[in-house]
């Protein structure tokens, strides 16, 4: 059965409109009209406060400012923001007399494939009747001052969580950035690191990256991996993996053993379960790249004639992913000067409502149309800039990239 969303959405008995990130309206259902008194023509295509200026009886418009500050809340913080407010509206029938109005509104963010916020859900429910009704027959509204009070008290324990979110976020990220230091130089070798954070709420942490000089001739080790978690948990996993992983590859046979053995680890570790990663191990001297992946998206290899190839002829489950840890897969690719490597986290190609072939092709596309860079520092900009947008994604993102 095909299912017509724009007749649901107008037939929806909730009052619904929808705003772009300018705060003008895209759309309005007949229940959102009806409670507003106006028509469409009167709404779409204007700025909200525009449509919907603020009382002139109330100096301070407290209603809209509240309205605004949660709507932009939203914007920000790409979560749900919810009020009750009085807001006075203009009568469509006597121009010049403002009623006293009071709402419950919840904004929502609507998600773009990409990850951008494409539209703020806006849904409000008239409750003037419901708070006149309370009022107590002496014309006394204890109630609805109660209800205000308790809406206050609400919205300033919401603002006090807020910003112990903020606060907590921006601790996970110091931890993040102090696990994650830019790796020393190996002799002659060129690479780039990257780390981008997720944006909104504490949906950070638990990406990483490493490089690891190995003592067998001309050699380093590569990893990018994703913990399941986020915030400041998932970046303590993250640093305990990693530290393990850098330590296994230097006595490892290969990539691998250091994944098998990294496997046994995280079963031991409480929130390691379902670790992606990826581990390289690059043989400059026999021009050599050998690897093995745990679940994780292919490292990609940019040759100097231009080609593009995706390494994932060694891929297994993610960490502690199976009840018995068994010996992983491993392959071996040749490569020549003037290649380049690059291992990253899903953050980088994986968007809501989008097919991971989707990502990688964008991935490819950009590694061809920018192969005439001639730094990793430059690659590393220009992939993360052609596939992160400006406004940043829900996941955060790591990169690596090693010329070869």
């Amino acid at each position: 059965m095909i299912i017509d969303y724009a007749a649901v959405f107008q037939a929806m008995p909730g009052a619904v409109a929808l705003l772009t990130p300018d705060l003008v309206f895209a759309d309005a259902n007949l229940a959102w009209l009806r409670q507003a008194g106006r028509n469409r023509d009167q709404v779409v295509g204007r700025y909200l406060f525009d449509a919907f200026p603020g009382s002139p009886r109330d100096p301070a418009a407290s209603g809209a400012r509240r309205l605004e500050a949660s709507l932009r809340a939203v914007l920000a913080n790409r979560e749900v923001d919810m009020d009750l407010q009085r807001y006075d509206v203009e009568s469509a029938q006597r121009p010049g007399h403002w009623e006293e109005r009071y709402w419950s509104s919840v904004n929502a963010p609507l998600f773009a494939p990409d990850g951008h916020i494409a539209l703020v859900i806006h849904r409000v429910e008239e409750v003037t009747e419901l708070l006149r009704a309370a009022s107590r027959p002496d014309g006394s509204r204890q109630l609805e001052a109660e209800l205000f009070s308790r809406m206050r008290q609400l919205h300033e324990v919401n603002e006090r969580l807020r910003r112990a979110h903020a606060r907590e976020r921006e601790v996970a990220l110091s931890l993040q950035r102090a696990m994650l230091p830019v790796p020393p130089e190996f002799g002659y070798h060129r690479f780039a690191v990257r780390y981008r954070p997720a944006v909104g709420s504490l949906n950070v942490c638990g990406d990483w990256y490493d490089l690891v000089q190995l003592q067998d001739g001309d050699k380093i080790a590569v990893a990018v991996g994703d913990v399941v978690g986020h915030g400041l948990e998932a970046a303590g996993i993250m640093g305990q993996l990693r530290s393990a992983l850098s330590a296994t590859s230097l006595v490892a046979t290969g990539p691998a053993q250091a994944l098998e053995v990294l496997g046994r680890y995280a079963h031991c570790v409480t929130g390691a379960e379902s670790t992606t990663v990826v581990t390289a191990f690059i043989d400059f001297g026999r021009h050599l790249i050998t690897y093995s992946s745990a679940g994780h998206p292919p490292p990609v290899l940019l040759r100097g004639d231009g080609t593009v190839d995706l390494l994932d002829r060694a891929t297994d489950p993610p960490l502690d992913a199976v009840f018995e840890p068994s010996p992983r897969p491993e392959a071996t690719t040749a490569f020549t000067d003037g290649g380049t490597l690059l291992l990253y986290t899903d953050g980088l190609i994986e968007r809501r409502h989008q097919d991971i072939d989707t990502g990688l092709g964008q991935l490819t596309d950009a590694l061809i149309r920018h192969r005439e860079l001639t730094t990793p520092d430059a690659l590393a900009d220009a992939v993360m800039n052609d596939l992160i947008p400006a406004e940043g994604v829900t996941d955060d993102t790591a990169l690596v990239v090693v010329s070869l």
